[in-house]
């Protein structure tokens, strides 16, 4: 399991690069969307969730990927928010199964670890999409009319908020964007203080290695 959420880490960081550098939109939003449902199956099967759901995840995934390509080809934008919500909930159960595989664990070793911080990651991927999708689909932009985004705002925009830092430069118009911001900012420092620093302080390595 150490070695599958370590590579829902790194699938999880190439989405966040791929976000960062390229513009969520043709080409590059479909294979961003490709690699973080990538991300979301390998997730679940780390996990230890049962093989029937890890199929059907997998599903899910390849008609979020469909969809995203679908959306470049016939150029409709919404087709491309459709797929931005079918993986907010792709990525919603694999952060809840990665969690309860974390705190059903009855010592805290490099796994857990990987685990806990694979959790937040998703998190800050997850209302990327989410902001996204709701940029594409409701009547007005997401930041409002008269903001020019440029590559990557958007995911900055979700990790500054999971972060809480706040910078203040991108700002949600309405709601419901300012709604589910104030959510993540609440997930993410209740994550941080609950249950990552928890994990860090009760990590052992040494100690596991002599009852090992």
């Amino acid at each position: 399991m150490a070695n599958a959420f370590g590579l829902v880490l790194l699938l999880v960081l190439a989405a966040y690069v791929l976000g960062s550098l390229t513009a969520f939109r043709g080409w590059t939003a479909a294979l961003t969307t490709l690699v973080a449902s990538v991300a979301a199956v390998v997730g679940l099967a780390g996990a230890g969730v049962r093989p029937p759901v890890v199929r059907g995840a997998a599903t899910v995934a390849l008609a979020s990927v469909v969809l995203a390509v679908l959306a470049k080809i016939v150029g409709d934008e919404h087709l491309l928010g459709a797929s931005s919500f079918v993986l907010v909930v792709l990525l919603l159960v694999a952060a809840g199964a990665i969690m309860r595989a974390v705190l059903a664990e009855t010592a805290v070793g490099f796994r857990t670890i990987l685990g806990a911080i694979s959790v937040y990651t998703i998190l800050g991927l997850l209302f990327t999409f989410l902001y996204a999708a709701l940029d594409r689909v409701q009547s007005t932009p997401f930041f409002g009319p008269g903001v020019t985004l440029k590559d990557g705002d958007i995911l900055f925009f979700s990790f500054t908020t999971l972060t809480t830092t706040g910078y203040g430069n991108l700002v949600p118009a309405g709601q419901p964007g300012r709604m589910f911001a104030g959510l993540e900012m609440l997930m993410g420092q209740i994550f941080l203080v609950t249950l990552v620093a928890g994990l860090v302080s009760l990590w052992r390595p040494g100690l596991l290695r002599r009852s090992g």
